[in-house]
């Protein structure tokens, strides 16, 4: 059974999210150690990218402030070094595909297997061109992690069908940041999911609530939380580790 298996094995998953070398490397690999000992049960990383159009201004910000901070694809990586060294928790890449094409996609997806990333999400990767990296990326065991969003409808079979790892669901349109209410039929599209595949999926896009979190997890198999902790992060910068901690383990708990 794979890491991100077992993450969702008997359980509903709490995912959060972080940038990479917001507000530097060594914070970046003790952010995810309290995350896990506040009960995370996968990391989402993103690498940061210049340009990154499926986020809101907190996430875009982190970027700015990590890329401003020196942080490159060779930092990241060594990032994820670090925290192999003091964790097996699955961690996910969330990345554009513009790093990984000029880092090379036979190089990149090595690298990954070398140092135990177990999935990638890629938000401007559409359905129809995954082939580019998808026998690549199951060459070196990392799962091609598939969004699906509102807009998706008649696709969403077409593309849970090829889904490894979990699913990632878009609650809502637009992109990303902590939302007061989500109103999409969540229940529609993971109801479509489960007539074709048993992957697990999760809900991410403007969860931000221990309550937001539980209704999430009552429809899907987990949530994902980004914006939110990104937020906190932009607050208390190199001393947001106990705060991180907290807010996990209260959304954790909700679940």
């Amino acid at each position: 059974m794979s890491k991100i298996a077992k993450a969702f094995e008997n359980k509903k998953a709490f995912i959060p999210f972080l940038t990479v070398g917001d507000p530097n490397g060594d914070k970046t690999v003790e952010f995810v150690l309290e995350m896990e000992r506040a009960g995370a049960d996968l990391v989402e990383l993103g690498i940061p990218f210049s340009d990154p159009t499926a986020e809101g201004v907190v996430i875009q910000n982190a970027n700015i402030r990590a890329l401003s901070g020196g942080m490159k694809l060779s930092g990241v990586f060594e990032v994820v070094r670090k925290i192999r060294e003091k964790t097996q928790i699955p961690l996910v890449f969330l990345t554009y595909l513009n790093p990984v094409f000029h880092y090379g996609y036979e190089a990149f997806f090595a690298k990954c297997r070398e140092l135990g990333v177990d999935g990638m999400i890629c938000p401007d990767l559409p359905y129809e061109e995954r082939d580019e990296v998808a026998d690549i990326a199951k060459k070196y065991d990392v799962d091609l992690i598939a969004l699906i969003a509102p807009t998706s409808e008649e696709r969403i079979q077409m593309i849970a069908k090829e889904a490894s790892g979990y699913i990632y669901i878009v609650s809502s349109m637009g992109v990303t940041g902590v939302r007061s209410k989500i109103t999409t039929d969540l229940g529609k599209i993971v109801s479509a999911i489960r007539q074709v595949t048993d992957v697990p999926c999760a809900i991410g896009f403007g969860i931000s609530t221990p309550q937001q979190a539980k209704e999430m997890a009552e429809i899907a198999d987990g949530a994902i939380v980004g914006s939110a902790i990104v937020k906190i992060i932009a607050q208390y910068g190199e001393k947001a580790a106990p705060h991180v901690y907290e807010y996990v383990k209260l959304m954790k708990e909700a679940l």
